[in-house]
């Protein structure tokens, strides 16, 4: 199941147009898809796709050797392997002489590993011959660490020959739902909060089952696939497992202050560790929307970037003595289950964000956002605030069983004072969004007035879907 990456494919194919000889560089979580976009990109165009893997440099040479000869020469008819990388690199200048000719290097760093002097023979055969010839080279890795060390950093041989260069990231709610339409809209944010928008994982849940079975036969169980992806992932990209794990499950548990954190790990250095974690968008940094200086700000916390990576280090990781033992039922049961609605809070907040940037930028707003996030101060907090050059939405996101009311909308206003002075002269106005609808009494305040909108489930999920 192929989903969305509409724009992705438009950046690619406007380079494919181009003209001119393209080195693009296409990076990002493993499992994010990147594979199958650029399958999809390549479908009726003539292109060489390579996936690399930990072979030893002859071996991937003579894969790769296999797979140009394929393409210029149709199969079965040239075997030879090419005897140097030089050699091999030359042969598709030749080829791209006079037409366009794809070149997919997939899973690049172990090319790289194999034959660390590949980075600098690729650079050489670039400055003398590739670009000026019709290649549209893309190389595509996985562990954004390595991408970053071998094709992106400064010093690097390749720094700097780049035409362009994309994070993927994984998908929205808007088209992770897709998965499981069949699920309730409860439902529907509930397992965003618990698989994210990670294609791979979204294709494990089986629809015609509750989200409850899934998570259980899917996650919880010993010998599924998600039970010990990510311990897998992580160990390609991090050492010193021990600490970094630390550092997540107490992000994970709610230790989201870098003293809170240092406190629960006991790890004095844990700063090293979280610049780590957020150079390989593992952990973020966010800081209140109005701060005009984020890097300075005191007020920055912690969060686990990917949803599923929460769910692992909040349930699974420090559960595993007792999943190991078949304990699968009993977690599900006395911690997954009731606190499930707890959990998928953040995530609401996360899903209206999406919304109001959608509408925002489709027009759908009085205003077109600059910047939407959360603010906080030492002992208050907005749920969202979407920021205008002269107009903000102070937005409250309640995940809650029972309809919102005018209580919430008036501590709204009441927090709106907090905020007024970092706000300067914009107008303010005030949005709710709602699980579970609004009271009468709030529906009815909300239509004498022209600053309170008032937006429930279906209608955040049915705008999101069929406006454009």
């Amino acid at each position: 199941m192929f989903v969305n990456r509409v724009s992705e494919l438009e950046l690619l194919e406007k380079r494919y147009a181009s003209g001119k000889a393209e080195f693009f560089v296409l990076y990002g979580r493993r499992r994010v898809g990147k594979t199958e976009l650029l399958a999809r990109f390549c479908e009726g165009k003539r292109s060489i796709f390579f996936v690399s893997d930990l072979g030893s440099e002859i071996s991937l040479r003579t894969a790769l050797s296999a797979a140009v000869n394929t393409t210029l020469f149709g199969p079965n008819q040239m075997n030879a392997v090419y005897s140097t990388w030089e050699d091999l690199l030359h042969a598709l200048v030749q080829a791209a002489q006079g037409e366009r000719l794809v070149v997919v290097l997939d899973d690049f760093p172990y090319l790289v590993a194999a034959h660390p002097p590949l980075a600098t023979i690729l650079q050489r055969v670039w400055d003398q011959s590739l670009k000026n010839s019709q290649i549209m080279l893309i190389l595509c890795g996985s562990y954004i660490g390595m991408m970053e060390e071998t094709v992106l950093g400064y010093q690097t041989p390749l720094y700097g020959r780049r035409t362009g260069h994309y994070l993927l990231e994984p998908l929205q709610f808007k088209d992770a739902r897709l998965f499981y339409p069949s699920f309730p809209l409860e439902d529907q944010v509930r397992a965003y909060a618990v698989y994210g928008g990670t294609p791979a994982y979204l294709h494990t849940i089986q629809s015609q089952q509750s989200l409850q079975d899934n998570i259980l036969e899917g996650i919880l169980t010993r010998g599924s696939f998600l039970y010990d992806e990510v311990r897998f992932v992580l160990q390609q990209e991090l050492r010193e497992l021990r600490y970094y794990f630390a550092i997540m499950q107490a992000i994970a548990a709610g230790k989201t202050r870098l003293n809170e954190i240092k406190l629960a790990t006991g790890i004095d250095g844990a700063t090293a560790y979280l610049d780590t974690l957020q150079q390989l968008h593992l952990v973020e940094r966010n800081v209140p929307v109005t701060e005009t200086q984020p890097q300075k700000s005191r007020r920055g916390i912690y969060r686990l970037k990917d949803h599923y990576l929460r769910f692992w280090f909040r349930y699974v990781h420090p559960n595993r003595s007792q999943l190991e033992r078949g304990g699968a039922q009993i977690i599900l049961e006395n911690q997954v289950i009731p606190e499930i609605d707890h959990f998928s809070s953040l995530t609401f907040e996360e899903v209206c964000q999406q919304f109001f940037w959608q509408a925002g930028l489709s027009g759908k707003l009085p205003f077109v956002p600059t910047n939407i996030g959360n603010w906080w101060n030492a002992n208050e907090e907005v749920d969202l605030v979407v920021l205008g050059e002269n107009d903000a939405i102070l937005v409250g996101c309640k995940w809650t069983s029972k309809p919102v009311g005018v209580d919430i909308l008036a501590d709204l206003e009441r927090k709106a004072e907090l905020v007024k002075p970092e706000l300067g002269d914009r107008q303010i106005r005030f949005a709710l969004c709602s699980r579970s609808g609004f009271t009468s009494q709030l529906i009815e305040d909300a239509n004498r007035r022209q600053d309170v909108t008032l937006l429930d489930l279906p209608e955040i999920v049915g705008k999101m879907i069929f406006e454009k």
